[in-house]
């Protein structure tokens, strides 16, 4: 695996890129997409010719979230939920099922990390990821809704594609995010060892909103729609729900709770 560049000292950063890295909340030092897309492909290939196993690193979201125990921080969280899985289980042997899951959940950290996220956990056939919002919560509803569409772009055109040449079916997916404030907590009293995690209502409503996703669809909550800035604000359209699928209402509007579907 490719290291994250360093910029020099010395170098001087064209008025362009700076503007560039405004708009993407400052992430200095991370992938494009076509260099994700490589990366990712050349791991997917290692992962099925040559039974590469992704290398285990220190879970940052683990240590962060042990920082901020006891803590509410207001978050964007992202669930990606892959399609199909079941079916797979049923035609693939458990080892050939194992490395497309291993793969996939390994790429999606990839892809969050690379947007300045975390991984929260893997559960199943979903990855669940959370945005800080704390400081900038504009910058980084931003960054969520980039990162989802990459996230996207590296399945279609970076794991699909070497799926296919190994007769793999190809991979898709649901993608649904929201804001809110979260709460830290942990579950015993060691500090090192016992359970951590997040508790709110955006996690749940993340949960929800990407159940009503259609495959490789992306689906936000209001509360990240607002914050976006206009150029991908643009891209969304308000989803014509049935009472039935959707009912939520905000609690401050007393309205129906909006979502929004990507269209490009």
């Amino acid at each position: 695996m490719s290291e994250e560049p360093e910029t020099r000292p010395e170098e001087q950063v064209p008025t362009s890129s700076i503007v560039d890295m405004m708009l993407s909340g400052g992430r200095t030092g991370c992938l494009d997409t076509e260099s994700l897309i490589k990366e990712t492909q050349k791991r997917i290939w290692g992962s099925l010719k040559k039974g590469y196993e992704y290398i285990y690193t220190i879970d940052e979201s683990d240590q962060f979230l042990r920082e901020h125990v006891s803590q509410r921080l207001h978050m964007i969280v992202v669930f990606v939920d892959l399609v199909g899985s079941t079916e797979m289980s049923l035609i693939l042997p458990a080892e050939k099922l194992g490395i497309i899951i291993s793969s996939f959940s390994q790429e999606m950290r990839y892809v969050i990390k690379n947007y300045g996220g975390y991984v929260l956990k893997y559960v199943g056939d979903a990855v669940i990821g959370y945005f800080v919002a704390e400081e900038n919560p504009l910058v980084v509803s931003d960054n969520a809704v980039n990162c989802a569409k990459t996230m996207i772009d590296v399945i279609e055109r970076g794991i699909n594609p070497i799926l296919s040449e190994y007769d793999y079916p190809e991979l898709r997916v649901k993608v649904g995010m929201d804001f809110g404030e979260n709460a830290i907590v942990r579950y015993g009293s060691d500090k090192i060892r016992s359970h951590v995690d997040i508790l709110g209502p955006a996690v749940s409503i993340a949960a929800k909103i990407t159940a009503l996703a259609r495959p490789n669809q992306i689906l936000i909550g209001e509360d990240v729609y607002e914050k976006l800035h206009p150029s991908l604000r643009d891209l969304f359209k308000r989803a014509e729900l049935q009472g039935h699928q959707w009912n939520y209402h905000n609690k401050e509007t007393g309205k129906i709770y909006g979502i929004y579907a990507l269209h490009v």
